[in-house]
C-alpha cells in the first residue's frame, strides 16, 4: 500500500536499479512505473528461482503494466563487462540514465570465526565493489542529466562497536555503500548528481527477513521504502546530497502522519522488529518483576514437557545460555539429538549457537515478552555461532509461550 501520491517528477526519467527483480528493488522500479519512468532491470535472476519469486522478465511486465518502460538486463554487479553492456544498451533503448540505485546486496550475519570467506568476498565484492563499479560507470552518464540521483540503500554510518561485533564483514560490507555516499556526495557535488542514502527503521518483509527470522508479522511492507525513496529521488539533486535518511523519516517530513498501513500487521506495530545499525531510542525495560526472580529452573522444567521429536526435526539446532544477572549459570537445549532435551549446564554436544543474556530478559524471552530477533538488535541479546540457527527460537518461543 502506497500512501505518497505520484507527481509525475520522473515521467521519462530513466532509472538503473540493481537487484530489481525482487524485493525493494523492484518495488521503487514500480513506484517509478507509475510516473511513466524507464527501467533499467539490472539482476542476476534470468530463471525463476526455487524459493524467490520473480526474475528480471516478470519485473518488466508488472514495471510496462504501471505504465512505465522497461530494459530487463541480466547483471551480476560484481562483473563489470555485464554492467557496462546494460549501461550501453540503456542509452540505445532509452538515451542516458538519470538515476542510479544502488540496491543489490548480500548478507551473512555471522561472527569472525563462522564467517567463510567466500561469503565475505560475496558480500564485499557485491555491495561495496559492486556499488562503487555501478556509480563508477553510470557516472558519465548522470552528469549529462538534468535530474542525476545516486541512491543507495545502506545504513548511517555508526561508530558503535556493537553493530560491528555482531557481524564485522557484513557491517564493513553496508558501510562500505555508505561510505561511498559520504565521498561522492561530496565528490559529486560539481556535476549536480544528489548522492544519497537510504535504511529502514524496521525490519521489512523481503525474502531476506523471511529466511532469518521465518516471520514477516513485526516487519513493514516494502512500500515503505519505495515511497521514501520516490519521495527523495523527486528532490532537486543540487540541494538534496549527502543524507543518510531513514524511511518513516522521510515520509513524515513527506506530510504522512499514520505509518499504520505499512505494517504487516497493523494490530502489531508496537512490536515492529528494529532493522540493523540503528539505536533504539529509550530502551525498554526489562517486563520481569524482581519477585520473580529464581524461576529460570522452572522455566526449563516446563520446557523440557515441550520437547518432541517433530520439533527437534523442524529444528535441528542446540543451544547454550549464559545466563549473567540473579541467577547466573550456564543452561541448554538439544533440539538435535534424540527427542530433545534441555536443563543446566553445557550442552553434551557443541553448541550450533551460544546465547548470552541477564536473567531478567532471558525470563521475557521465554514468556513471550520479547521475542529473540528483537532482543538481539537492541543489543540484550549477544551470539555466536549460527546467526541464523539462533533465530530459530522465534518460531520455538510461539509453541512454548502458552506453556511455560
Amino acid at each position: 500500500m502506497s500512501l505518497v501520491a505520484n507527481t509525475g517528477k520522473l515521467a521519462g526519467r530513466t532509472l538503473f536499479i540493481t537487484g530489481a527483480s525482487r524485493g525493494i528493488g523492484k518495488a521503487i522500479a514500480l513506484k517509478a512505473a507509475k510516473d511513466g519512468a524507464n527501467v533499467v532491470i539490472a539482476a542476476k535472476t534470468a530463471e525463476p528461482h526455487p524459493k524467490l519469486p520473480g526474475t528480471i522478465y516478470t519485473a518488466a511486465e508488472e514495471i510496462e503494466a504501471l505504465g512505465g518502460k522497461a530494459l530487463p538486463c541480466i547483471v551480476d554487479v560484481r562483473e563489470e563487462k555485464q554492467i557496462q553492456k546494460a549501461i550501453d544498451e540503456a542509452i540505445k533503448k532509452f538515451n542516458g540514465i538519470d538515476i542510479l540505485v544502488n540496491n543489490a546486496s548480500a548478507i551473512s550475519i555471522t561472527g569472525t570465526a563462522n564467517t567463510d570467506m567466500k561469503k565475505y568476498d560475496l558480500m564485499h565484492n557485491i555491495n561495496t565493489r559492486g556499488t562503487f563499479l555501478a556509480s563508477k560507470l553510470c557516472l558519465p552518464l548522470l552528469k549529462n542529466s538534468n535530474h542525476a540521483h545516486i541512491l543507495n540503500l545502506s545504513p548511517p554510518l555508526n561508530m558503535n562497536p556493537y553493530w560491528f561485533s555482531l557481524h564485522v564483514a557484513y557491517t564493513m560490507a553496508k558501510y562500505g555503500m555508505s561510505m561511498c555516499v559520504l565521498g561522492m556526495a561530496e565528490e559529486f557535488k560539481p556535476f549536480n548528481i544528489g548522492v544519497n542514502a537510504l535504511w529502514p527503521r524496521t525490519a521489512i518483509a523481503t525474502a531476506a527477513i523471511e529466511m532469518l527470522t521465518g516471520d514477516t508479522s513485526t516487519s513493514r511492507k516494502v512500500d515503505i521504502v519505495s515511497d521514501a525513496a520516490y519521495v527523495m529521488l523527486c528532490k532537486d539533486p543540487k540541494t538534496y546530497t549527502g543524507n543518510f535518511a531513514i524511511d518513516d523519516d522521510v515520509l513524515r517530513e513527506a506530510g504522512v502522519k499514520d505509518l499504520t498501513p505499512y505494517a504487516c500487521d497493523p494490530s502489531n506495530v508496537a512490536n515492529l522488529l528494529p532493522d540493523f545499525f540503528l539505536e533504539v531510542p529509550g530502551e525498554q525495560k526489562a517486563a520481569i518483576k524482581p519477585s520473580d526472580a529464581g524461576q529460570i529452573p522452572t522455566l526449563f522444567s516446563a520446557i523440557s514437557k515441550t520437547l518432541s521429536p517433530e520439533l527437534v526435526k523442524k529444528t535441528q539446532a542446540v543451544y547454550q545460555f549464559n545466563v549473567k544477572g540473579k541467577e547466573e549459570g550456564v543452561w541448554h537445549i538439544d533440539l538435535k539429538n534424540g527427542d530433545g532435551s534441555c536443563g543446566q549446564g553445557e550442552p553434551k554436544s557443541p553448541p550450533d549457537a551460544t546465547l548470552t543474556m541477564d536473567s531478567n530478559h532471558f525470563a521475557d524471552l521465554f514468556a513471550g515478552k520479547l521475542k529473540a530477533t528483537t532482543a538481539f538488535m537492541m543489543g540484550k541479546l549477544k551470539i555466536s555461532g549460527d546467526v541464523q540457527k539462533a533465530m530459530k527460537l522465534e518460531k520455538m518461543m510461539k509453541s512454548l509461550k502458552n506453556k511455560v
